[in-house]
């Protein structure tokens, strides 16, 4: 696939300005930010995400859903959690336009891979990581469909930037046609790659039936963790730091990154709940109980990284490249 240049812009932790906020679903409002003084920003692919660092302290991932090709400006759709943390009510309740955000970035634990074709399948606010692949499926001239299901028409966003494209493109409300036919739609992939992003009953129910398929066709992306069985050892264990040749005990009730943390060495981390890929850490040696929900099982299998906010040990000592 084409990509970017080299970018020479602003630097990924910058100040951007939040240039256009606009509701485009109920409940779902697309923010648009710049550099306040024009700069180019740091390109990015299909499947990316930023940190927005919000003038409340709190810090959260958002995908990316704009256009690729635009150096300088990022998108992202932001949904209202009532259940949530205050993120997104402070997104949508106060950050206005011409308010600063910080923002890092960008990172991608989803990426769009070569293939003969692509099922695109979104549930919600699950569609924000999958505009930009649609748009670069269409531009490479690739075969591809949308699946895009949703509570009620109202609350799926961005159905008019979709609409160009016909038929390509599914749209299920819920309310009118119930849930999507996740069976007779996969049985129809063939040679696609699946791409699937949405809530965890939807990306359960894909999973469910691509139970026997080779690994690598299936590609999923969530926005809350999995829910997490007890660590495969619940004694303390070990980590070398191997660059800061320092050792660190951790306990069972801390997490890597605070045992690191704690002996003054800086890691660069954001969820700390095992779905954004910030904190993903280089293993030399040992193995890991991986407990997040970005590393797909190949990577598990390697053993040779993990993200230490949230994942632990099954050995009595890891060394890390730290």
């Amino acid at each position: 696939m084409p990509q970017n240049p080299v970018s020479s812009g602003a630097p990924a932790d910058a100040a951007l300005h939040v240039v256009a906020k606009e509701l485009v679903a109920e409940g779902v409002v697309a923010l648009t930010v710049r550099h306040p003084d024009g700069r180019r920003l740091p390109d990015w692919a299909p499947g990316a995400h930023i940190d927005l660092l919000l003038p409340n302290g709190l810090t959260r991932q958002y995908s990316l859903c704009g256009d690729r090709w635009d150096a300088y400006s990022y998108r992202v759709g932001v949904l209202r959690e009532p259940a949530g943390r205050g993120g997104s009510a402070y997104v949508h309740d106060v950050l206005a336009e011409g308010d600063l955000v910080g923002v890092g970035g960008p990172r991608n634990n989803f990426p769009l891979v070569p293939a003969p074709r692509y099922l695109f399948i979104a549930g919600g606010i699950g569609i924000t990581p999958l505009l930009p692949m649609v748009r670069q499926a269409e531009l490479m001239g690739i075969d591809w469909q949308l699946l895009y299901g949703g509570r009620t028409r109202t609350s799926m966003a961005f159905q008019d930037e979709l609409a160009a494209y016909g038929d390509r493109v599914s749209v299920v409300p819920r309310d009118e046609q119930g849930h999507l036919d996740l069976p007779a739609s996969l049985a129809a992939a063939d040679d696609a790659k699946v791409y699937v992003c949405g809530p965890g009953p939807l990306l359960a129910a894909v999973e469910n039936c691509c139970a026997d398929w080779p690994v690598g066709m299936l590609r999923t992306e969530r926005f809350v963790p999995k829910a997490r069985g007890a660590p495969l050892r619940d004694e303390p264990f070990e980590v070398e730091l191997a660059r800061s040749g320092l050792a660190v005990t951790v306990s069972p009730g801390a997490s890597v990154l605070d045992a690191v943390q704690a002996a003054g060495v800086n890691v660069l981390s954001s969820c700390r709940e095992g779905t954004c890929g910030t904190c993903e850490t280089t293993v030399l040696a040992g193995a890991p109980d991986h407990r997040d929900s970005v590393l797909d099982d190949e990577e598990r299998s390697a053993g040779d990284c993990m993200l230490i906010c949230v994942s632990r040990s099954c050995s009595d000592r890891l060394v890390l490249d730290l």
